[in-house]
C-alpha cells in the first residue's frame, strides 16, 4: 500500500494485522504472548523517550561497557530479552527535504504528524504552523511535560511543543512555553530565560513565577519542591554536563540532577493529574557526543539515558494505561568497535579502557579555554598541554606524533583524505581509536532507519517498519485527543 493512499485511520485499522503478525514473529516484532487488541482511548498517558542521535552502534557500545563495568546489560537490551509484551521495529525518519534529518524535523514529525524541512519546528514549507502535540494534549485537559539533558528550548523538546521557522529561535520558544503554560519543563538552558543573557532583557523566570510556577535551579531545590502545580527547572546555563564529567566532579553531582532523577520527578508530578499526561524525555547529549566523536561522552550519556528508561519501566509496571515509545530521531556518526588482534582478541581489552576515562572532549576544550567552533588557539596552548589533558581525560598514554596531530587539528592545519575527519573531533577520536578501538564514520547525522520499541496500549498497532509521522497519529488516537488536533 503506497503512502499516497494510506490514510491516518488506515494506520490504526491495521492494528489487528500488525498484532497477529508481530505475535507470530512474521514482522520481527516481539509480542511474547497473545494480547488484547488495544482500542482508541486506551492510553491515559503517553511517555515518549528519545536518545537523540543514537546510532545502532551507540546502543551496542553502551550495553557492552555496562556489562563489563556493572555486570548487567542495559535496560533497553533487557527489554528485548524479556517476556514482557512489547513491540520492536525500525522507523524511517526522513525529513521533507532530505533522507538525512535533523533533530528539529525529526521531533516535528512526531509532534505534528507531518514531515517538514530540516531546521523548522512544526513549520510547513509555505510558512504554515502546525499545532504541536503538547498543545493538543493541553487543550484536551491533559498535563504536559518536557525533560531534556539539552537546553529545554532545544530542537527535540521544542518539536513536541512549539512553532518557529528556525530551530535557533530558542528565546521565542521559551516565550511560547510561557504563553502555552506547559505544566513541567526540566533541563538545561537557563540562558534562554534569564534577563542577563536574553537579547530582549526579559526576566522569564520572574514571569513564570508570577504565573504560579515553581522555579528551581539545582538538584536540591528540585527534590524539595512540592509535587503540586507547574514547575520550571533549568540546571545549567546551556546543556547539562556530560555524564562522564559528572562522574568525576562532585560539585556537578551535587548540583545537577541526572536524567533518571529528572524523569522520576516529572513522573511523580504529572501522575497527580487525573486526566493523564504526555511526557517527552530526551537524552540530548548523546547526539552532541556523537557530533564531537567523544566516546566517553557518548557511552555514559547513553547509559544515563538507559537509567531513565528503567525509571519509566518501573513507573509503568503493572499499569495498563500508559503508552511508552522508546526510540531515537536519527543516527549520528555511526560509531563501532573494530576488530583488533589475533582472532580479534584485543577488542574487548581496548573497549575496557573507556571505563577509565575521566572526562569528555568538551572538558578538554574547556580546560584549554577554547570552544569547538574556534579555528585558532591561544598562545598558552602548547602541544605538551594538549597531550597532558588528553592523557588525563582518557587515562591513556599517546605518542608525541599523536599529540602534534591533535594540536594541529586545533589550529586547522591537519588534513585527512576525508575532509570530515580533519576537524578536531575526528582527529581526537581517531588518535584514541588506536587505544580504545572505537571509530566514527563522520561527525554528522546519518540516514539510518532507527530502533523503535514500545509497550502499553497502542504498541500492538505499530508495524515492524513505520514512517515517523505515523507515531503522531498513534499518540493522539490512543489518548483520544484527535478532536483537539
Amino acid at each position: 500500500m503506497s503512502s499516497k493512499n494510506f490514510s491516518r485511520r488506515d494506520f490504526l485499522k491495521t492494528g489487528a494485522l500488525s498484532t497477529a503478525a508481530i505475535g507470530s514473529g512474521i514482522l520481527g516484532g516481539a509480542m511474547k504472548k497473545a494480547q488484547k487488541k488495544s482500542d482508541i482511548g486506551d492510553a491515559k498517558n503517553v511517555i515518549f523517550l528519545v536518545s537523540d542521535g543514537m546510532s545502532s552502534g551507540t546502543l551496542a557500545l553502551a550495553d557492552l561497557v555496562k556489562q563489563s563495568e556493572m555486570g548487567e546489560k542495559t535496560h533497553w537490551i533487557q527489554l528485548y530479552e524479556s517476556d514482557k509484551d512489547y513491540h520492536r521495529g525500525l522507523m524511517d525518519m526522513a525529513a521533507l527535504n532530505s533522507i538525512v534529518t535533523d533533530s528539529a524535523a525529526a521531533a516535528s514529525s512526531w509532534g505534528c504528524g507531518k514531515r517538514i524541512n530540516n531546521g523548522g519546528i512544526n513549520w510547513g514549507p509555505n510558512d504554515e504552523p502546525y499545532k504541536p502535540i503538547h498543545k493538543i494534549f493541553k487543550d484536551a485537559g491533559k498535563a504536559t511535560g518536557l525533560v531534556s539533558t539539552a537546553r529545554i528550548t532545544h530542537a527535540t523538546p521544542a518539536g513536541f511543543s512549539a512553532n518557529v521557522p528556525q530551530r535557533g529561535m530558542e528565546e521565542e520558544i521559551a516565550v511560547q512555553y510561557y504563553d502555552r503554560e506547559y505544566d513541567l519543563l526540566l533541563g538545561g538552558g537557563e540562558s534562554q530565560f534569564s534577563p542577563d543573557s536574553r537579547s530582549d532583557g526579559r526576566d522569564l523566570f520572574s514571569d513564570f513565577e508570577q504565573k504560579g510556577y515553581t522555579v528551581v535551579k539545582n538538584k536540591t531545590e528540585l527534590l524539595q519542591a512540592s509535587l503540586e502545580g507547574k514547575i520550571l527547572g533549568t540546571f545549567y546555563n546551556s546543556h547539562l554536563p556530560y555524564s562522564v564529567d559528572q562522574r568525576s566532579l562532585p560539585e556537578l553531582q551535587e548540583r545537577v540532577p541526572t536524567l533518571a532523577e529528572l524523569t522520576d520527578a516529572a513522573l511523580q508530578r504529572l501522575d497527580q493529574h487525573q486526566n493523564g499526561f504526555i511526557l517527552q524525555i530526551e537524552g540530548g547529549r548523546v547526539d552532541h557526543a556523537a557530533h564531537g566523536n567523544c566516546p566517553s561522552g557518548l557511552i555514559y550519556d547513553q547509559i544515563a539515558f538507559d537509567d531513565a528508561v528503567k525509571t519509566v519501566m518501573d513507573f509503568t509496571e503493572g499499569r495498563e494505561d500508559t503508552l511508552v515509545i522508546l526510540t531515537t530521531d536519527h543516527g549520528n556518526a555511526n560509531p563501532g568497535l573494530g576488530a583488533y588482534g589475533s582472532g580479534y582478541s584485543n577488542s574487548p581489552r581496548m573497549l575496557d579502557t573507556i571505563k577509565e576515562y575521566k572526562h569528555s572532549f568538551e572538558w578538554i576544550h574547556d580546560q584549554l579555554g577554547i570552544s569547538w567552533d574556534d579555528t585558532g588557539v591561544p598562545a598558552h596552548v602548547t602541544v605538551n598541554r594538549v597531550r597532558e589533558l588528553i592523557e588525563y581525560a582518557s587515562s591513556t598514554r599517546i605518542t608525541e606524533e599523536e599529540a602534534i596531530m591533535a594540536y594541529k587539528s586545533l589550529t586547522g592545519e591537519f588534513r585527512a583524505p576525508f575532509r570530515n575527519r580533519s576537524g578536531k573531533e575526528g582527529v581526537f577520536s581517531g588518535i584514541l581509536a588506536n587505544y580504545n578501538g572505537i571509530y566514527f564514520i563522520s561527525t554528522t547525522h546519518t540516514s539510518d532507519y532507527v530502533e523503535l520499541a514500545a509497550w502499553g496500549p497502542g504498541s500492538d498497532r505499530i508495524p515492524a517498519f513505520v514512517r515517523n509521522t505515523d507515531l503522531f497519529d498513534l499518540m493522539v488516537d490512543m489518548a483520544d485527543v484527535r478532536e483537539y488536533a
